[in-house]
């Protein structure tokens, strides 16, 4: 296991680390909670330590069985990271609030559901146009203060945003979707951290399973499934992001490798990615992120990957897909 440092944090932190969407089991087809747990705790002692949830992931459920886990492993023995800055009501509809008043609940909520006094890194997990951003990063020096947090975060905020934040407090990181087939933050999100000290915390390196050589193109997805609604899971997008992945894996069977594991020693590569999530709902599924080769891809092995991917997905399909309303 690789580790770096993220900026507002005095541990070093694995350069992976356990993401908890699909612990949560909502939009991910369920998850045991047995399961989720042995997960965690063969992540932590494979030194996969960061782990990174959410409330609205099983809203409540993934903190919660978090904090199951990290009372049985030890609260010292883990980087605990979660956000806050949305809501839903009982037909689990999400929007946007990152306002003073529901920041100062979810935190509240968050430590109670994760079982501490304290959350190292803790995010706004989409920028709400209904309120001011100052307001929030503000909230979160106060949260500071009071020893509620350690770190400040974002995620899914663009350069003029963090910009905004930066006004305010300080930015210690910031977490983009990014993968190999989804790079769309090369352009500005990356340039803009890597100018100004942001540790980036990359979710998504597998893109929703596309990324593990799994799926076939006859393959569906139950209602409810985040894939019903992901553009490069549709017909023709699909057989392409199917072609790619099918083409990549060569050069990860040249290297010895998964695809997955392919897909993260390549993201781990790229300049200014300080981390990056992989998602586990069993021990086997981390056990095999913890299994990533150190040795970096060649020059020729990264011309070959962006050869692939220009002639398989020459139009790129984004993740906006997953942003909630505004």
């Amino acid at each position: 296991m690789e580790y770096t440092s993220l900026p507002g944090l005095k541990k070093q932190v694995p350069r992976i680390g356990l993401g908890t969407w699909v612990v949560g089991g909502w939009m991910w087809g369920g998850a045991e909670e047995a399961d989720a747990i042995a997960a965690i705790e063969a992540a932590v002692a494979a030194g996969i330590y960061f782990l990174d949830t959410a409330p609205v992931y099983g809203f409540g459920r993934a903190e919660e069985i978090v904090g199951k886990a990290v009372r049985r492993i030890g609260r010292d023995k883990v980087i605990l990271a979660t956000k806050g800055g949305l809501e839903w009501n009982e037909r689990e509809e999400i929007r946007r609030n990152s306002s003073p008043a529901r920041l100062r609940k979810e935190i509240d909520e968050s430590l109670r559901r994760l079982g501490t006094d304290w959350i190292d890194l803790y995010q706004i997990h989409w920028p709400d146009a209904r309120s001011p951003i100052e307001a929030a990063a503000q909230t979160l020096l106060d949260f500071q203060a009071q020893g509620k947090i350690r770190a400040l975060g974002v995620s899914n905020f663009s350069p003029s945003q963090m910009d905004a934040w930066r006004s305010v407090a300080p930015l210690h990181t910031d977490q983009p979707p990014f993968n190999l087939f989804e790079r769309g933050i090369e352009k500005d999100i990356l340039p803009y951290c890597r100018a100004h000290g942001i540790g980036v915390v990359a979710y998504g390196v597998l893109c929703r399973g596309l990324l593990t050589g799994k799926f076939s193109a006859g393959d569906t997805f139950p209602a409810g499934d985040l894939r019903r609604f992901d553009p490069k899971f549709q017909a023709e997008a699909f057989r392409h992001y199917l072609s790619a992945a099918e083409d990549l894996r060569s050069i990860a069977r040249a290297r010895h490798c998964s695809l997955g594991q392919l897909a993260a020693r390549w993201a781990l590569q790229q300049p200014g990615i300080s981390v990056v999530l992989w998602g586990a709902r069993n021990p086997g599924q981390i056990l095999e992120a913890a299994a990533v080769p150190a040795s970096l891809l060649s020059e020729r092995e990264l011309a070959d990957i962006d050869r692939i991917l220009a002639a398989r997905i020459p139009e790129p399909i984004g993740p906006e897909f997953m942003a909630p309303p505004l």
